[in-house]
């Protein structure tokens, strides 16, 4: 299993420079979903394979479920951003809670597209764009609303990613945010440069 924090709380495996300061809500929304897709793929990474498949009960989502209907919902909202509505006529979300991956790598595919399709539609913007109208469901949006309203909902499906694989991994877990009892050494990382808050 990849190391998230070492014993000094730091992420030895994927270093990061301080927090960038920005004004730009297009630049820091970007951001944002990076740090939801990172905090995904450290907590997929730390649990078996077959433990991506198991639900915690009858009318729970497993974390292959949680991914497809992610995946689904990112092809649906980010294709044609700016042009089409932000709710396909040929998404089923019924089924994106159906019939999941049956491996990782299948759920890995499924993770990796749909984030690219996130990235490849927001990184050609500008902040001059947070004014358009797009619409989802035929609701009009503002652009920043409708970035915002995916930033909360990613986040939302990510955190329980990272509680199934939390649970499933269970002692082997590895803090993916400040480690207990290491909170004083991270405010020292963070003040001298060393570590991101995010």
């Amino acid at each position: 299993m990849p190391r998230a924090w070492t014993a000094a709380g730091s992420a030895n495996h994927n270093v990061r420079m301080a927090l960038k300061f920005t004004t730009s809500y297009l630049e820091d929304s970007v951001e944002l979903f990076r740090q939801s897709k990172r905090l995904g793929d450290r907590a997929m990474a730390q649990v078996a394979d077959e433990q991506l498949f198991a639900s915690l009960d009858a009318e729970a989502n497993s974390i292959a479920i949680i991914v497809k209907h992610l995946a689904g919902n990112m092809r649906s909202r980010f294709t044609d951003f700016l042009t089409s509505d932000g709710e396909k006529p040929d998404r089923n979300r019924d089924s994106e809670f159906e019939e999941a991956a049956s491996t990782r790598d299948e759920l890995m595919r499924q993770w990796e597209n749909g984030w690219a399709i996130v990235f490849g539609a927001l990184e050609p913007l500008t902040d001059e764009d947070m004014d358009r109208t797009v619409t989802i469901r035929g609701e009009a949006h503002s652009v920043m609303q409708a970035i915002h309203r995916q930033v909360a909902h990613y986040a939302y499906h990510v955190g329980q990613i990272v509680l199934l694989a939390k649970h499933a991994a269970g002692p082997r877990w590895e803090s993916l945010s400040v480690p207990r009892g290491k909170s004083e050494e991270f405010n020292r990382r963070v003040a001298a440069g060393e570590a991101s808050q995010r």
